[in-house]
């Protein structure tokens, strides 16, 4: 299988941060990966190491073969990440948020016409499309939708962006449940909606254990540390048990 992303002997601890400690994790191409844990164990800290937002204490991520910290910004842009905090701008209309998620694959003159007004019209709407919501939305502004709304126009902007791999913090949070069922399986069953590539390899901390049997592979972790790394079908209840 072809390695995409490697963390190695990982430790780290700060203010701002929860703990991690000797994290050692694989992600290969293809792999549908749950990251499961009890509130402050470690999940959105790993995941922020694991995309280069968060330089560890000790350790190294790499992409691809190569230190994440020398890699081009192209090369960022395929790990594309749906945090907690959606991080979308309010003052801008859907489309304009939606293509964001392309930036780092055009030039200063793309990001100005679209500030400018809407662009790339057709792909945007692909996008909603795939996270169920109307084509028009393109014209509504972020600071107007509801919290669940906007948590699918961050997913939307992922899509955009066509990264090969998603890391995702909590990303069916706000949802219903049928919803975060229907977006899970856009990512799990690999069918690229019209125009928009969907990336091949998740990352996904949840909570949600009800969604956990859709994915290949579990991670526990538990104070910060791996516990359980295994395939899903050999996990029994008792360990889920446990780690919440």
């Amino acid at each position: 299988m072809t390695k995409l992303l490697e963390l190695k002997n990982i430790s780290h601890s700060s203010k701002e941060s929860i703990r991690v400690k000797d994290i050692n994790l694989t992600i290969n191409q293809g792999e549908k990966i749950a990251l499961i844990g009890k509130s402050g164990s470690g999940k959105s800290t790993l995941i922020s190491i694991a995309n280069g937002s968060l330089i560890p204490n000790e350790g190294d991520v790499i992409w691809k073969g190569s230190h994440i910290n020398n890699i081009s910004n192209i090369e960022s842009s395929k790990i594309g990440t749906i945090w907690q905090d959606l991080s979308l701008i309010e003052e801008l209309n859907v489309a304009q948020n939606i293509n964001c998620g392309a930036l780092g694959k055009h030039n200063f003159i793309w990001a100005l016409k679209n500030l400018l007004g809407v662009i790339d019209k057709g792909l945007c709407q692909d996008c909603l499309a795939a996270v169920s919501l109307p084509k028009k939305t393109i014209y509504s502004y972020v600071n107007k939708l509801s919290g669940g709304q906007k948590k699918r126009i961050a997913i939307a902007r992922l899509l955009r962006q066509e990264p090969e791999i998603l890391l995702g913090d909590e990303p069916f949070s706000n949802l219903d449940p049928l919803l975060s069922k229907n977006i899970l399986n856009l990512f799990i069953n690999q069918k690229n909606y019209l125009r928009i590539k969907i990336p091949e390899t998740i990352l996904i901390s949840l909570h949600q254990i009800h969604l956990i049997n859709n994915f290949n592979r579990v991670i526990g972790l538990k104070d910060g540390e791996i516990v359980i790394d295994r395939e899903i079908h050999n996990i029994n209840q008792s360990e889920f048990d446990w780690l919440f």
